[in-house]
This record gives structure tokens, sequence and C-alpha cells, in this order.
């Protein structure tokens, strides 16, 4: 049994809980800070607490952000016709990579999942209904995860949509650029089919 009063294990006990951080990662992750200087611990330390201290949820579209509304709302350059709908804020990181998308987000914080007890009520989908509301959107695209949840999600989100004569599209999924056939399931290969387009 470890000292729960020791210092390097507390650390690694803490490490341990981000995700994707297993004992041999937190590990070496405290023996490194062990060895940095003081100042560079601090500035970690420092990083964090202000991580912490200055965020907020945009109230337009409940992204993470140190301002309200969030750089992407309040771009001006960017189309406000268009909103794409995504489970959690860092899925915006992603779509962002890409260079594709002009238009705004919304983050819903999740995904409706009935096993874990989430339910529509649980996402953030009345302030997406209030932007909806100004008659300026013309397409709502969901981006929610290709999972049994996202899925859920995307399907009760459309039936929300449709009454209000919005375009509602959902992304394409399918075989991811670089694998190989034999390695993808029947769904995905069906998915790719289905959404195939000419070349």
């Amino acid at each position: 049994m470890t000292d729960s009063s020791d210092p390097i294990q507390r650390l690694i006990t803490e490490l341990r809980k981000l995700p994707g951080v297993g004992p041999k990662s937190a590990q070496r992750m405290v023996f490194h800070m062990i060895r940095s200087s003081a100042e560079d611990c601090q500035k970690l330390a420092d990083a964090i607490l202000e991580l912490k201290a200055n965020l907020i949820l945009c109230s337009v579209c409940n992204n993470i952000s140190d301002v309200d509304p969030c750089r992407f709302c309040s771009d001006s350059r960017r189309d406000p016709k268009v909103i794409c709908v995504v489970e959690e804020p860092f899925n915006i990181l992603s779509i962002e990579k890409t260079g594709e998308f002009k238009g705004l987000y919304h983050v819903l914080h999740g995904a409706i999942s009935p096993i874990n007890g989430v339910g529509p009520d649980d996402l953030k989908l009345k302030n997406l209904l209030g932007r909806l509301g100004d008659g300026r959107v013309e397409e709502v695209i969901v981006a929610t995860n290709p999972t049994i949840e996202g899925e859920a999600t995307a399907i009760y989100i459309s039936r929300l949509i449709k009454p209000l004569a919005i375009r509602v599209s959902r992304i394409a999924s399918g075989i991811p650029v670089g694998s190989d056939l034999e390695y993808a399931d029947e769904v995905t290969i069906s998915r790719a089919l289905s959404g195939r387009r000419e070349y």
C-alpha cells in the first residue's frame, strides 16, 4: 500500500485521473517535473489555475471560452446562416483544423444516452432553438459522433428542427483515409457506400 502523504505518489494519483494517462505515463510526467526547474513547475501550476479561473461557457453556442460571446460567435467573417452542432468543445478544434467550415457552432455538452441517464433535457438544446428562431439560419449540420449515442442525438435534433423548415444535414462517415477495408465493420462499410459521391 502506498503512502497517500507522499508528494510523488499524490501527484501520480492526480495525473492518472486525466484521460489517457496510465500509471507509467503519470510516473514519467512526475519525474520530469522533479527534474524541471521550480519556475517551470510554477508556470504549469499557474496555467492550470488560470484555466479554471478564467474559462466560461459562451452564452450563444456553449463553447468554452475566456470571453462572451466566444471568438467564433463574435467573428463577423463567419457565416451565420450555417450552424454546426457538436457534442463537446474539443470537437470544434477538430473541425477547425480542416479549414473547411466557415459557419458557426453549437456545443451540446454530451449526447443522448438512456443507459447513462442522459436525455434530451440534459443537453444544451434550448438556446439552439432560440438561435434558429430569428430566420437567419438556413442549415444545421449535425456533427455528433458516429456512435449509437451520437446517432440517437442526430435523429432527435433532426426531428426537432425539421418543422422549422431549416435544412438539417449529417456529416458523412465511412472508411477513414489510410485504412483497409478488411478491418472495417459492416456498419462503417454500409455508411461509406450510402455516403458515396461521384468521382
